[in-house]
């Protein structure tokens, strides 16, 4: 397309095609047998969390690759900035459920809050960033369809990705010491029924936690590249270079949403920890 016509875009470059269409297949796929596994083991939180998450990459960037044949339209534009500003959070959601199971797992008493209320807070937290973030990309997608200033909407997506980066990192220091704490063996408070030594984790426990902290780790990356884009401005070099938004968003979101599937968070077998508290339970 001529520079000329590109002056138009509002992404200031055309969005390549084929990037487009690898991250819809891979997004449409992963969600797809997300809602095949969440069937498949009853699991029906998966839905408003990783499906969700699923959903509207897919639909994110469908909107980029109506782009990479229209790059002027407002239409796809407007659908990208939203829904893969938005896509992300519930995946962090996915992650605060599955942590609060692990725990409940291997044992709350290793934990400061118990797993119903470390689910709870967490949640309530990334529901207030979903909704800021989709007050802040509705604001900016409008004003760039006006050719107006994004700038407020921009800010508004801005806080919002920074209250979730916040909440992740004290997701991320308080399942730290809930794994530092059943490792060594060190209940908070006093529990009779620890057992001397803690339980060896099972292959799949030790599966899940990886991938959790894997998973974890690309949103963390992900949240830092759109705050320092936000930060850079609309009109800046970083949010008008495709190869960032690729690489620290699109594949950071796909590995993170791909390793939940790999490494599914499917019922475990409870273990010698669990059963012997509850046969304790029922003794006494």
């Amino acid at each position: 397309m001529p520079p000329t016509q590109l002056r138009f875009s509002p992404y200031g470059y055309t969005p390549t095609e084929y990037v487009c269409i690898i991250y819809v297949v891979l997004f449409a796929f992963s969600t797809l047998l997300h809602a095949g596994q969440a069937v498949n083991y009853r699991m029906w939180w998966l839905f408003p969390s990783a499906i969700l998450a699923g959903a509207l990459e897919t639909v994110g960037w469908g909107g980029r690759l109506w782009s990479a044949t229209k790059p002027n339209l407002f239409k796809p534009y407007e659908i990208q900035i939203v829904c893969t500003i938005m896509g992300p959070t519930p995946l962090a959601a996915a992650n605060f459920i599955i942590l609060g199971r692990i725990i409940n797992h291997l044992g709350p008493m290793y934990s400061r809050l118990s797993p119903k209320l470390y689910t709870i807070l967490f949640l309530c937290c990334d529901i207030a960033s979903l909704v800021v973030q989709a007050v802040g990309g509705g604001m900016a997608a409008m004003a760039v369809n006006q050719r107006h200033n994004p700038a407020k909407g921009g800010n508004v997506m801005l806080g919002g990705i920074v209250f979730q980066m916040v909440t992740i990192t004290v997701y991320v220091f308080c399942a730290g010491e809930f794994l530092v704490r059943y490792l060594k063996n060190r209940p908070l408070g006093s529990a009779a029924s620890v057992p001397s030594v803690t339980p060896p984790l099972s292959r799949k426990m030790k599966t899940l936690i990886c991938a959790l902290v894997f998973n974890t780790t690309c949103l963390f990356i992900r949240a830092v590249y759109r705050v320092i884009e936000l930060s850079d401005g609309w009109t800046g070099r970083i949010i008008h270079t495709q190869v960032y938004f690729n690489v620290l968003d699109g594949a950071m979101i796909t590995l993170a949403i791909l390793t939940l599937n790999v490494a599914h968070p499917r019922p475990a077998p409870r273990n010698n920890h669990s059963r012997n508290r509850s046969q304790s339970t029922q003794a006494s």
